[in-house]
């Protein structure tokens, strides 16, 4: 094609566009476009930072107005607890930048890319001696960089996506950008609008043993791309086109359909002006397409969603490569513009891992690798047809569709097991296996019936109920997670290489200090991730432990400490340190002692029924109340009397006299399962009671009525004000039915509102709906909402809720016990959660002014181990002061009243 022809159609791809029409000189077309970071690039610091403690401000600069506030000086110098005689001054860096040209006339992307990467360290503090005393807590340090981002002249404004992998906050032009995207996942960049010149870049640079190792010189990398764009709606890509869309593999056993339905695209509307989807179809009439929300689906500026949706193809091998289209309208214009998508699903054989695909409780599309039983699986008649399922949950930073996650256990293809590798979502499985990620775990496991019969499968069926759970590193973190959290689901266990929890992984010991009443409420917001404090949960349940004694990323202490810890709790661990190995080794999963116990406890497999009579005389209970536990021997978790501590229950059982004895300890209340009904009295805190046979067969409610213990019929006990998905941390919030609702009062908190959607996407891959209608949002959508207000613009909630309340000048938190007012102030925040009927959450994100909702939306769930209660106020001395700068922090209880142990100064 000739160049002049060339360039035709790539004006009138423009045009159709709507933006630059006129011709444009070729020769001139990469300098005219030119846009690039500066080489150097000026740093402070390093200063001290603690785990997970960066949500919570604790940034020494911010005391001093910020690092925006500040001028590079060779003078200057800043106080540092790291640094030798306590100070820090400014230094220079020389950034790695990749400027590839572009030349339409042989590159037909219509954008240029740019991209600097800043490697931070500070060879003279003194490491070695620092981590002596305080171990991987003294490698972690933050900083600041200030560099340029440079439009070139004669451009015109020009729309470009900025990704800032490895960053948490930055400021451009003067403009906060708090969320960024640590982990690098790739998933969600800013739209940014630029005129020509000069635009200032101060990035906060943080350096986390958990994302970087805890080897030395302690680095940090961070890097910043940037990405001219046409102004239009963009499938959000991964690398690479072909790897944008969630979609299953295609079973080839099964005359090549999908081995799943669900597939979902991501869209991200780069235009300055709102986008709505209106169609969405496959390229032929190979596909149909059936959209699962409501089109039009609406894009406000800057804004990405997955867009969900089911097909259905008809086989055609090869049936690649598949595009999936969309069509859609910018506000303001009629004109219909159009994209697509193109994958290659993989063919797979019917036996092999492989990818399925199914719907996150959160409303989007989520995957996992699914191996079915092979036809030479040793799956005796005693399991009645069904198979439990194998869960293998995979460490951080890794992606269950990778061929190092996939065929882990390949070496075990003949388990009588269903082998599932869920992916959590994202690589750090969203929260740690907790809330996010563990529904998608449960999501999972129940997509496989589903492919049962999409399959027509006449291989043994799957038991959803009875799981063998292990994990390596972060998954095996979560395989404890689900030992303390799910003892009736889980038949056997196998932690390998796995923390014990997250505070003892990298200590909190460098966080600010603060007042010990508030950063206990912190810890105590983390409780349930206290694994160790609730292995009485695992009594009864076979644990096989493994560890390399040479691991110097999850260090075996870990293990030997819950070995010891586990047997103190009178439960079953066979404990194998693997002499010289690392953290992870060829083979680690599939090791001669794991292989044993996998068949074990997998073949023949005749576990006991969930929620059966105890073969032991005595058990325990734990819990954190926080609303993701499920019972352990058909006993319901307890309700703590006071939120923020663990509640526990004790009991013993005399068969022969017919006698159960419970104690309690901060229960308000407990359901008791139907098996207790051959006792015929039952001892509660030494108060003996009679027991009479529940009317509906569901068991009892143990109530607690003044210093008396009640039993309760279910339907007649009295249902607490907060219960079910409400119950929890401010996390709880991420328990959410449907795609999360942002709501903003005005147009001051919409940034603030896409900030928020654009960090649940980054983290947790969840779909948002952003909309300035509060009544819409409670009423007439199914997920937990999320409402950004300033000032007095904050709507009246849906019930009654009582415990702070904003009025015209003040803000006021208080019950019967505990008060406090504080008069509005500049940069006053707080961030707390409120009931929604139906067992739905609001979390209001609130501020005096722009800057106090800034710093209260730092707070939304993001990081895990960060401790967020349900609720925190606070002033702009939170940002160098961290919790301390807090003003109100805590809990509220089962009637949603600020708790006993709450802090208000």
């Amino acid at each position: 094609m000739l160049l002049s022809q060339i360039w035709h159609c790539v004006t009138g791809y423009v045009a159709t566009l709507g933006l630059r029409q006129e011709p444009l000189n070729l020769t001139d077309y990469s300098r005219r476009l030119n846009i690039t970071f500066s080489a150097d690039w000026q740093l402070l610091g390093p200063f001290q930072i603690g785990t997970r403690e960066a949500v919570w401000g604790a940034d020494p600069l911010e005391y001093y107005g910020g690092f925006r506030s500040l001028e590079y000086s060779d003078h200057d110098i800043f106080k540092s607890s790291l640094a030798f005689n306590g100070t820090v001054p400014w230094s220079t860096l020389r950034a790695r930048l990749d400027n590839p040209p572009v030349n339409p006339a042989l590159d037909t992307r219509w954008w240029t890319t740019s991209s600097a990467e800043l490697n931070v360290g500070f060879p003279n503090i003194d490491w070695h001696a620092l981590q002596a005393v305080y171990g991987w807590a003294a490698l972690q340090w933050q900083g600041w960089a200030r560099g340029e981002l440079l439009v070139g002249d004669n451009v015109g404004s020009v729309t470009v996506v900025l990704s800032v992998e490895h960053v948490l906050e930055l400021w451009l032009d003067g403009v906060h950008y708090f969320g960024g995207d640590f982990f690098s996942y790739g998933k969600a960049a800013v739209t940014l609008h630029l005129k020509p010149g000069t635009h200032r870049i101060d990035v906060r640079v943080l350096r986390e043993v958990r994302a970087d190792g805890g080897g030395h010189p302690p680095r940090a990398t961070t890097k910043l791309g940037i990405q001219t764009q046409a102004g239009v709606v963009k499938a959000v890509t991964h690398g690479d086109l072909l790897h944008s869309a969630v979609i299953s593999d295609i079973s080839y056993d099964n005359s090549g359909f999908f081995a799943s339905d669900y597939a979902s695209i991501s869209l991200r509307n780069d235009a300055p002006h709102t986008a709505y989807i209106h169609k969405l179809y496959g390229r032929t009439t190979q596909c149909v397409t059936e959209p699962l929300s409501t089109l039009p689906l609406k894009l406000l500026p800057g804004q990405t969603r997955p867009v969900a949706f089911r097909m259905g193809c008809v086989p055609d091998r090869p049936m690649v490569p598949l595009e999936i289209n969309y069509e859609y309208t910018i506000e303001g214009s009629t004109r219909i513009e159009k994209g697509f998508v193109r994958t290659r699903p993989p063919l797979k054989d019917i036996h092999a891992p492989h990818k399925i695909t199914y719907m996150h409780p959160a409303g989007m599309v989520s995957y996992a690798i699914l191996r079915p039983p092979s036809p030479n699986a040793k799956c005796p008649h005693g399991t009645n047809g069904t198979a439990p399922v194998l869960l293998a949950l995979h460490g951080a930073g890794l992606e269950a569709d990778s061929e190092l996650v996939r065929h882990a256990l390949d070496e075990v293809s003949d388990l009588c097991a269903w082998l599932l590798f869920p992916t959590g979502v994202t690589p750090w499985s969203g929260d740690d296996w907790h809330i996010w990620g563990w529904a998608d775990v449960e999501a999972a496991i129940a997509a496989i019936p589903a492919w049962i019969e999409r399959h027509e499968w006449t291989g043994p069926g799957v038991n959803v109920n009875h799981w063998l759970v292990m994990g390596h590193s972060n998954g095996g973190q979560g395989t404890w997670y689900a030992l303390t959290h799910r003892p009736d689901n889980v038949i056997a266990a196998a932690p390998l290489s796995g923390y014990s929890n997250i505070q003892n992984y990298v200590p909190y010991t460098m966080w600010r200090v603060s007042d010990p009443a508030k950063s206990a409420l912190v810890h105590a917001s983390l409780n349930s991730y206290r694994h160790e404090l609730m292995l009485e949960n695992a009594k009864g349940i076979p644990i096989f432990q493994q560890h390399g004694s040479e691991d110097d990323n999850v260090p075996p202490y870990h293990s030997r400490l819950l070995s010891q810890l586990i047997e103190q709790a009178e439960a079953e661990s066979t404990y194998f340190e693997m002499s010289g190995r690392p953290h992870w080794w060829d083979g680690v999963m599939t090791t001669d002692p794991l292989k044993h116990f996998f068949h074990r406890h997998l073949d023949g497999n005749t576990s006991a029924t969930a929620g059966a009579p105890p073969s032991a005389s005595s058990f325990s209970i734990v819990s954190a109340g926080y609303g993701d536990m499920g019972p352990k021997l058909g006993f319901e978790p307890p309700q703590p009397r006071v939120p923020g501590r663990l509640a526990k229950v004790d009991v013993a059982i005399d068969p022969l006299r017919q006698e159960c004895r419970i104690y309690t300890f901060n229960v308000r209340s407990l359901r008791l399962p139907p098996w207790l009904d051959f006792c015929r009295c039952i001892s509660v805190d030494d108060f003996w009671m009679t027991v009479d046979a529940p009317s509906n067969g569901a068991g009892w409610t143990l109530e607690a009525q003044g210093h008396r213990w009640q039993l309760m019929d279910p339907s007649s006990a009295v249902i607490p004000k907060r219960r079910g998905s409400q119950l929890g941390a401010m996390d709880a919030i991420l328990r959410t039915n449907g795609a999360f609702q942002i709501v903003y009062t005005s147009q001051n908190a919409l940034h603030i509102a896409l900030q928020v959607s654009r960090n649940l996407y980054q983290y947790y891959g969840a779909d948002t709906i952003i909309t300035d209608s509060y009544t819409e949002a409670c009423e007439q959508a199914s997920g937990n909402v999320i409402t950004v207000a300033i000032g007095g613009g904050l709507p009246q909630e849906l019930g009654c809720f009582d415990s702070i309340v904003i009025e015209n000048d003040r803000i006021r938190v208080a019950d019967h016990t505990i008060g406090g007012v504080y008069r509005f102030r500049n940069a006053l925040g707080a961030i707390f959660l409120r009931p929604l009927p139906d067992e739905r959450l609001e979390l209001v994100v609130w501020g005096m002014d722009e800057e106090g909702l800034d710093i209260a939306a730092r707070l939304v769930p993001l990081w895990t181990g960060s401790g967020q209660p349900d609720f925190v106020v606070g002033d702009r001395s939170m940002l160098w002061k961290g919790i301390d700068g807090a003003l109100a922090m805590g809990f509220f209880d089962h009637d949603w009243k600020v708790s006993t142990n709450s802090f208000v100064s």
